[in-house]
C-alpha cells in the first residue's frame, strides 16, 4: 500500500486532515524506522497543506497532527496490548496490515488520551480514514474494535 489513500476521506476539516495525515505519518515510521521528530519535520515542511504529484493536500491542525503522531509513537505499547485484548480469539496486532494498524492505533489514542473529544467523533473520523483506504467491510472492522475500546475507557 502507498502512503497516500486510494480515495479521498468524505470529511473535510483541518482535524480530519491531521487525522489522516497522522495515519501516513505513522505507517511511513513502521515502513522506514523514521524517529518522531524526522516524521514531524517532514510532514511540516513537505506533506502538511501542500500539493504532492499533482494532489492538492488539505490543510492539516498542525498542533493535533503533532498529538496524534507523538502520542501515539509514546504510547504504542499501551495502545497495542488494549488492541490486542479487543480483537477476535487467535487474532494479534500482527495479522492486521500495517495501515490498518495505524488507522486502530491513532484511534485508540484519542479514545484513551483525548476525553475533550466526543467518542462519535473519534470512531466516525477513523472510519472515515478507513474509508480512504479500504472497502467497507474493513471501515465496519475500524467502527467495531473502536467501539468496544471507547466502551471500555469512556465507560
Amino acid at each position: 500500500m502507498a502512503s497516500r489513500p486510494s480515495k479521498k476521506p468524505r470529511t473535510g476539516n483541518a482535524r480530519s486532515a491531521a487525522r489522516l495525515a497522522a495515519v501516513q505519518a505513522l505507517y511511513q515510521r513502521e515502513m522506514s524506522g523514521a524517529t518522531i521528530p524526522q516524521l514531524l519535520t517532514e510532514f511540516h515542511r513537505h506533506r502538511l497543506g501542500a500539493e504532492i504529484e499533482g494532489d492538492q493536500f488539505r490543510e492539516a491542525d498542525v498542533d493535533f497532527f503533532d498529538d496524534l503522531v507523538k502520542g501515539v509513537g509514546a504510547r504504542q505499547a499501551e495502545i497495542d496490548v488494549l488492541l490486542g485484548e479487543h480483537l477476535a480469539e487467535g487474532w494479534t496486532l500482527d495479522r492486521l496490515d500495517r495501515p490498518m494498524r495505524q488507522i486502530v492505533r491513532a484511534g485508540a489514542y484519542e479514545l484513551a488520551a483525548r476525553p475533550d473529544i466526543p467518542t462519535g467523533a473519534v470512531i466516525n473520523e477513523y472510519v472515515d480514514v478507513a474509508h480512504a483506504f479500504y472497502e467497507p467491510r474493513e471501515a465496519k472492522f475500524v467502527n467495531g474494535l473502536l467501539d468496544a475500546i471507547a466502551k471500555k475507557l469512556r465507560g
